[in-house]
């Protein structure tokens, strides 16, 4: 399964990569891949694999996670209130900030920084919005651009807001992804902007993925759903977060 998460955030993958990545033989890798090739996930070629599914994603503009919409989209009407008319923006990759988004559609003059092809043409086809993206590697699953490219253009910048993403949360790990690619762009957009919001629903509270950003004390507000304990709660606000419960 965390084969199969690092394929759904970076599309593709060596053998000796995801080796070196999980400590295991290129033997049992390919065990793995040969097992998720006979389900259906993925196309095996020499060497690693790819998503079976990038195709049809790229064409249609879809993303990877489409599990518990409804929060996501309600996260997303939250966060899209604490914008207003004339603010800068980071916005990062993601099916929940890409729910932000489409929120934001009602605010006029916003000047937009986002690694996400997709959010890149929601927002820039309001004609008072400037919409910047970074060089880089083109991803697939997540429609979003890559890469140390990606993170030299976030040097000098300067946001508001920054509206990140995460695949878990956890008090002992902090923020962490499927994959090793992003990081160092996210900790560039972490670095540019004046206040993080981390938009994640409540199912991600808890759960630890495969590559740390950093501690939950990076982010300044949470904004999720009601699904959200209130030990868990108590314990952001305890670390600083501010958390902000999306009706």
């Amino acid at each position: 399964m965390r084969i199969l998460e690092w394929l759904q955030e970076e599309g593709s993958a060596r053998v000796r990569d995801l080796s070196a990545a999980f400590g295991v033989s290129e033997a049992t890798i390919r065990q793995d891949l040969e097992r998720l090739d006979n389900e259906g996930y993925i196309t095996r070629e020499h060497g690693g694999a790819y998503l079976k599914s990038i195709p049809q994603q790229v064409q249609s503009m879809s993303l990877q996670h489409v599990q518990n919409m409804d929060r996501k989209r309600a996260i997303g009407q939250a966060a899209a209130a604490l914008v207003s008319d004339h603010d800068t923006l980071i916005i990062d990759s993601g099916t929940t900030t890409t729910q932000f988004a489409e929120n934001l559609k009602v605010r006029q003059d916003l000047n937009i920084i986002t690694n996400a092809l997709n959010i890149a043409l929601i927002l820039g086809a309001i004609p008072t919005n400037t919409v910047h993206m970074p060089a880089g590697q083109f991803k697939a699953p997540t429609l979003s651009l890559s890469g140390e490219k990606s993170v030299e253009f976030f040097v000098g910048i300067y946001a508001q807001k920054l509206f990140l993403a995460t695949a878990g949360v956890s008090f002992d790990v902090g923020l962490t992804y499927p994959a090793i690619g992003d990081i160092y762009v996210k900790r560039a957009m972490v670095k540019a902007a004046s206040h993080v919001y981390l938009l994640a629903d409540s199912t991600k509270i808890g759960r630890v993925s495969f590559s740390a950003l950093g501690g939950v004390e990076m982010v300044h507000t949470l904004i999720t759903d009601s699904g959200i304990s209130d030990a868990d709660r108590a314990e952001f606000e305890r670390r600083g977060v501010e958390v902000i419960v999306a009706p």
